[in-house]
């Protein structure tokens, strides 16, 4: 019973977790919206294989991680700095592209990989909710249940990100060629980036 628990409540807050706005979410659409429907897919895919070690890190190292604060802090810079730069290839010109964004632009399992590596913040996260989760006695860690918990946390981000591909790829019926629709995903990552950085240094 405890088993099933753990795999359906890691699958839930992993699903909840992905929906805020983010550089591995807003990818997803991006591609869905360029209509590389199943370069979304294997992105999705990858996106979740990535998180897997993430969360078995998370979970495995939960104490030492949480009792070194200057850790999770740079955490936060990486993550601030990541999402500006993608941001900024993603406004690039599409004249001028860059190398980085030539090589990986029919190639969402790649970018994916890339991308999700680029997002540590899923450390400190997972740190977060597996304390809570294992406080309230609604999951457990012990033993192998912590492959099945980190299977639920993978499963989830997959479904989310799945079902993000589906609904852009139907927006595109309604969607022409909007200048505004295809620089908003690296408008958002800049904006995430900015307010990440500046809630480190100014609070």
């Amino acid at each position: 019973m405890i088993a099933l628990q753990t795999l359906i409540v890691s699958f839930a807050f992993s699903f909840v977790g992905s929906i805020p706005p983010g550089t591995i979410n807003i990818s997803v659409i991006q591609l869905s919206l360029d209509r590389k429907y199943y370069a979304a897919i294997r992105f999705a895919l990858a996106a979740a294989i990535v998180e897997y070690p993430y969360a078995f890190i998370a979970v495995r190292f939960e104490e030492y991680i949480t009792s070194t604060p200057l850790v999770v802090e740079n955490f936060t810079i990486i993550a601030g700095l990541a999402m500006i730069l993608l941001g900024i290839l993603n406004l690039w010109p599409s004249k001028q592209p860059l190398q980085i964004t030539e090589k990986y632009k029919h190639s969402g399992f790649r970018k994916g990989v890339v991308i999700s590596m680029l997002n540590p913040l899923a450390i400190p996260f997972w740190i977060g909710v597996t304390a809570y989760l294992k406080s309230n006695g609604w999951v457990s860690t012990d033993n192998n249940l912590i492959y099945l918990y980190v299977l639920g946390v993978s499963a989830g981000t997959f479904a989310l990100l799945l079902m993000l591909a589906v609904l852009a790829k139907k927006a595109t019926r309604f969607v022409e060629q909007g200048l505004w629709l295809k620089k908003l995903p690296g408008t958002i990552f800049l904006l995430l980036g900015i307010y990440t950085l500046g809630r480190y240094f100014l609070l």
